[in-house]
């Protein structure tokens, strides 16, 4: 009961932290993040960023396309680690933007996109882009770029994943491209700056117009600009028949701003993605006295309530339900049968028990082999612990910086960076959990296990990144690191981690080997046969499968953040779905330890660890089946996938194996210290 009542109170604790982190993250805005302000008639600049697909899972350059660049060519924002290691590549663009000024129809370029689609033919650059569902990530003062679309009967503005190059149309199975975007930007006045003014939201509506145009032989420049990074307007061509926006006959301040019913009007067709093509852009500012600065990330982060809130609710209910269970059960059989045990074993035996003690069972009779090392390879277990400690410690402050705000998708390759970071500075764990357990096998080789460990799990991540970096040169995307970005990775590497590793390594191998409460014999004692229900496939099974249903619902989400560019950001939900995530796979160990101990079979180091690490099975099952929500067929997607899934479950078996040792570890210490041995 003692035991229940601590646990409901755990949950209960988790539960308002939760709430509070939650609440948090409304409360006050990204720590670091400094507002911009303009006054009217300023330049705000529109960037844009490569563009992604879910179907090939490789994201490009967005000038890899032939549209419309500044004059002088596109320049590459100052990026951090974490924006390389994630494809993003910002640069300018041609698009001029001024504060609380409408644009109509403003000509952008004319740009010769290739030949037309015809059979037996090979389809031009953006005819290839807009098949494999590439869209478009633009940036204004750091606020990605929400998509507005529009049929006949509905206006749907979707906040994440950009807006797409172009479209296949139903009646021809053609492609066409998006050649002209109203963007509306929302404002919002500085209350105490007078004429000032902040943008509070950024939305872009693409269109597909055919102008019927004649390029112009001498381009009239509107605006002259000193600022080489200020784009100028231009007109390139004079538009035959043009829709109500870019009729220049109609004074602008009776011009309305292009619309769905002047596109789509019956003399309109959309612009094919061949030949040339006129590039046109309308600008709308709109005031919004209500939306304030510090909030207008918001609809962002929860996708404008696209996924509720109630859903993470529920997921939490479904996972206290089963830790409830899993604690149910330790109380009526672990705790239960553990006080008989530990009465029975202790008591003065009559002469009488004394003459069955031959036939007696139970965990008691293997006190002299539980702590006997591992009969295989006690080294491998130590190096898998202590990257499992590792592993675990970073996820931890990752999870704990991203609840309180200071990594948020404002901050681009700020995640990254940090994980990253808490990875390096966690070789000190690493080494020092290492050390200790080799040291209390007994091993002697004790330099061969800390080199393993600073150079196993990095070396094969460090193989994958590397192989998957030639596949994406290969195939032109921004996936691809450069080659200082890779350098500053191996500096990490090699400069930090490893001496961090060493260094843990010399203080576990300076403490004391870790004391157990009963002596190991020299004679290891036989093991019975087992039961089927104790065998390795059976408890692999059973072992992950409740770990895995108590925080697959927060795991579908961090994956659709991964593969299909969605915004996470309920990190208070995921610290509290982690802690859940530890007490089960912890729970789950401690029943297997002892059923296995009771059956007389004391090889339960190697059996714990793939007990708790089975979870990372099911999850690497489960990436099978999104794998079938991305729609994506080919080699490189399947490469690039299943690559980085089987490396993120590798990672997740050690850090839950890790768990696993060392619950069991403690398990058996404390009832073995509870036990008298003559």
């Amino acid at each position: 009961v003692n035991h229940f009542s601590t646990m409901t109170r755990f949950l209960l604790l988790a539960t308002a932290l939760n709430s509070w982190l939650f609440s948090q993250s409304h409360a006050f805005y990204l720590p670091g993040v400094n507002p911009q302000s303009f006054e009217e008639g300023d330049v705000v600049k529109l960037k844009v960023n490569k563009m992604t697909s879910s179907k090939t899972l490789m994201p490009v350059d967005y000038y890899k396309l032939p549209f419309c660049q500044p004059d002088g060519g596109p320049r590459m924002d100052n990026e951090n680690l974490g924006e390389f290691l994630a494809g993003d590549r910002i640069e300018s663009s041609p698009y001029l933007l001024k504060m609380k000024e409408e644009m109509y129809c403003e000509q952008l370029c004319l740009s010769n996109l290739g030949l037309g689609e015809s059979r037996g033919m090979s389809p031009n650059k953006v005819v290839k882009a807009i098949r494999k569902e590439y869209h478009n990530n633009w940036i204004v003062d750091n606020l990605s770029a929400a998509s507005k679309v529009e049929d006949d009967s509905t206006i749907t503005t979707r906040y994440w994943q950009g807006f797409p190059v172009g479209f296949v149309a139903e009646e021809d199975h053609k492609a066409y491209i998006h050649n002209h975007v109203n963007i509306e930007i929302m404002y919002h006045p500085v209350e105490d700056q007078l004429n000032k003014y902040r943008v509070v939201r950024f939305t872009v509506e693409p269109f597909s117009i055919k102008h019927d145009f004649v390029p112009v032989s001498d381009k009239n420049e509107d605006i002259t600009a000193n600022d080489d990074e200020v784009p100028r307007l231009v007109k390139w061509a004079t538009i035959n028949n043009p829709i109500a926006s870019c009729n220049q006959n109609i004074p602008l301040s009776e011009r309305e701003h292009t619309s769905y019913e002047m596109v789509t009007d019956i003399n309109r067709v959309p612009q094919p993605a061949s030949g040339k093509v006129l590039f046109t852009y309308d600008v709308h500012w709109v005031e919004n006295d209500e939306l304030h600065w510090a909030s207008r990330w918001d609809i962002y982060l929860s996708m404008d309530n696209a996924i509720p809130a109630k859903v993470h609710w529920l997921s939490i209910a479904n996972s206290i339900v089963i830790v409830s269970v899993l604690s149910a059960m330790i109380i009526a059989i672990l705790l239960r049968n553990l006080r008989q045990d530990l009465a029975r074993y202790n008591r003065l035996a009559t002469d009488e028990e004394k003459a069955d003690d031959l036939e007696e069972k139970g965990w008691k009779l293997v006190h002299a082999d539980v702590f006997r090392p591992p009969s295989f390879s006690p080294l491998l277990l130590s190096v898998c612990c202590g990257t499992g400690a590792q592993l675990l410690c970073m996820t931890f402050w990752t999870i704990i910086f991203s609840a309180l705000g200071f990594l948020s998708p404002a901050k681009r390759g700020f995640l990254l960076m940090a994980e990253l970071l808490f990875y390096v500075l966690m070789g000190v764990v690493s080494g020092y959990v290492t050390a200790r357990l080799y040291k209390t096998f007994k091993g002697k080789a004790w330099q061969y296990a800390t080199i393993c460990t600073a150079l196993g799990f990095p070396g094969l991540s460090f193989l994958l990144f590397f192989s998957m970096d030639i596949m994406a040169w290969s195939y032109g995307s921004t996936d691809a690191v450069p080659f200082t970005t890779m350098l500053v990775l191996i500096v990490l590497w090699f400069g930090i981690s490893m001496p961090l590793v060493f260094l843990g390594a010399y203080f576990g191998y300076k403490q004391d080997a870790i004391e157990f409460p009963v002596k190991t014999s020299s004679i290891p004692r036989q093991i019975p046969d087992q039961p089927w229900f104790m065998g390795v496939p059976f408890t692999l099974m059973i072992g992950g499968i409740l770990p895995f249903g108590a925080c697959f619902v927060e795991l579908y989400f961090i994956m659709a953040s991964v593969w299909m560019d969605y915004y996470y950001y309920v990190f208070g939900f995921l610290l509290l779905v982690f802690f859940i995530l530890i007490i089960t796979c912890a729970e789950i160990t401690l029943l297997f330890t002892y059923f296995q101990l009771c059956n007389e079979d004391y090889h339960w180091w190697w059996r714990s660890f793939g007990t708790a690490g089975s979870t990372a099975i099911y999850v690497f099952l489960y990436s099978f089946v999104y794998f079938q929500q991305l729609e994506a067929n080919s080699f490189t997607t399947y490469v690039l996938y299943f690559g980085y899934m089987g490396l993120v479950s590798i990672g997740l078996f050690l850090m839950t194996g890790f768990i696993g040792v060392a619950s069991s570890l403690w398990f058996n210490k404390t009832i073995f210290g509870s036990l008298k041995v003559d």
